[in-house]
């Protein structure tokens, strides 16, 4: 699948997965401690839809957001 939207070019981002121990004050705990940092990406709601492209059909990957704002002229 493409990693980025073809309308509007929105990407993969790379975020930290962050891993907690112990119980939270407000439960009655001395607080949540962080153990450890991971590397993750955080990866766009892309989808292949039939959109006209150049007044021709062509099969693009678009993302959600795209779609939702009406971005994209679909061919059925």
């Amino acid at each position: 699948m493409a990693k980025h939207c073809e309308i509007c070019g929105k990407g993969s981002n790379k975020a930290n997965a962050v891993t907690r121990r112990g119980k939270a004050k407000k439960e009655g705990g001395v607080g949540r401690n962080v153990t450890q940092r991971a590397k993750r990406t955080q990866k766009p709601n892309l989808q292949k839809v039939k959109a006209m492209v150049d007044g021709s059909p062509k099969r693009i990957h678009v993302c959600t957001k795209c779609l939702k704002a009406g971005k994209v002229e679909r061919a059925y």
